[in-house]
């Protein structure tokens, strides 16, 4: 695998998603295709919504990842498995993968981005649900 560019889309601040470059790749060659191809692979506001039904339906509390596993089904969908496997390809460098592997990764990136955008959005805390334990010597007595 290659090392990640650092490029990443809007509202992607990387804390789930190390490395954007397949997602990257998907667009362009999805532009060259058919733009149409490239616009079913960004966040809309319905992806928010389908976020916000699966936090409701968990009473609130979902691990990220369930989260993630349930949006990568939701987001597989849209994605073109000629492309994916293109897209794939290209950002890691391998001779040959799976229509379906390929389709995995990029809705798993995609899914990954709507859980950041949807941080910085601040519409969910992603994190530990415990707090941290305090530092060693520093309980209070």
């Amino acid at each position: 695998m290659v090392p990640a560019t650092g490029e990443k889309p809007l509202l992607a601040d990387g804390s789930i998603v190390g490395d954007y470059s397949p997602l990257l790749a998907y667009w362009r060659k999805a532009k060259e295709k058919d733009r149409r191809l490239a616009e079913k692979a960004l966040l809309r506001r319905e992806d928010f919504e389908y976020l916000d039904r699966i936090v409701e339906d968990s009473s609130g509390k979902i691990s990220v990842a369930e989260a993630l596993s349930r949006l990568k089904a939701y987001f597989a969908e849209r994605i073109d498995a000629e492309l994916a496997v293109e897209a794939v390809r290209e950002a890691y460098r391998v001779e040959s993968i799976d229509e379906g592997e390929a389709r995995r990764i990029i809705a798993g990136i995609m899914a990954g981005w709507l859980i950041e955008a949807s941080r910085l959005l601040k519409k969910y805390k992603v994190g530990p649900t415990n707090p941290p334990m305090p530092a060693k010597g520093a309980e209070s007595g």
